[in-house]
């Protein structure tokens, strides 16, 4: 018996060496318990990654983490790298930083308050200032602006530097017209489906000026549900200056018994 002991023993392999990285738990969770200021904000270990390699001859990195007790940030953990330089037998904390998980709840990203922006949400005393980059407007030496009904007073005025500084440019006058005619006051809303005829038809429909003139326009027809608002010209309602009555046919009003004595009976 007491050969085959020392044979078994001869055979089996010596244990493998740990890691000094891989074993700072300790050193990483004091780390932590530093940063956090309390050491009941550091809960277990929740594992360890090895970090990509920063260089030739610049060591080991390995990150160490642990749950976070800290109120308010559930699904967050503390997470500690550490670092071994070459010869030397300590390691060093490089970073302890507080992480989100993936049951961490985060904020949403941040989105620039232009693009935060909808329609309805600028109130009285409010103030929206147009970015120097936006799309829908463009310097007025460069764009005609056909909003003017006198070519010679627009030169003149570009020379000299009066009127406007911006114009809308092409991109913004697309874009009105395809928002205008996804509107209430488009040819596909209900009441333009049920109209007599089109605003373009109609004596109340104002077209507007420029290179719009052909397909937008706006109603000045005071009993009409647009009135002052901008409509397609494809746009219609039932108060369209055209609209006429049905006339039906004229019938009698009976207004006293009638008796019919053309036959009776002998008694």
């Amino acid at each position: 018996m007491g050969g085959v002991s020392e044979s078994f023993a001869a055979v089996r392999p010596a244990p493998a060496a740990v890691d000094p990285l891989t074993a700072a738990i300790e050193p990483a969770r004091a780390a932590a318990v530093e940063t956090a200021g309390d050491p009941d904000l550091v809960g277990d270990h929740l594992g360890a990654v090895a970090e990509p390699e920063v260089g030739a001859g610049l060591g080991a990195v390995l990150t160490h983490t642990f749950a976070s007790r800290l109120p308010g940030y559930v699904g967050w953990h503390w997470a500690v790298t550490i670092a071994q330089i070459p010869g030397e037998d300590g390691v060093t904390v490089d970073e302890v930083v507080l992480l989100p998980g993936e049951q961490a709840l985060l904020a949403p990203a941040w989105v620039p308050w232009h693009e935060r922006l909808r329609p309805g949400d600028l109130s009285v005393g409010d103030v929206l200032p147009a970015t120097e980059d936006d799309g829908r407007l463009a310097p007025a030496y460069t764009v005609d602006d056909d909003s003017a009904e006198d070519p010679e007073g627009r030169v003149v005025a570009r020379e000299i530097g009066f009127g406007r500084e911006r114009v809308m440019s092409r991109e913004g006058r697309s874009e009105a017209v395809d928002r205008w005619t996804a509107g209430d006051f488009g040819p596909s809303a209900p009441m333009a489906r049920q109209a007599p005829g089109p605003c373009v038809t109609c004596g109340f429909y104002l077209p507007l000026a420029g290179s719009l003139r052909q397909v937008l326009g706006a109603c000045g027809n005071a009993y009409a549900p647009a009135d002052g608002r901008v409509v397609t010209a494809d746009y219609g309602c039932g108060a369209h200056s055209q609209a006429t009555l049905v006339v039906v046919e004229e019938t009698e009003v009976v207004t006293s018994a009638r008796y019919d004595t053309s036959e009776y009976d002998v008694l």
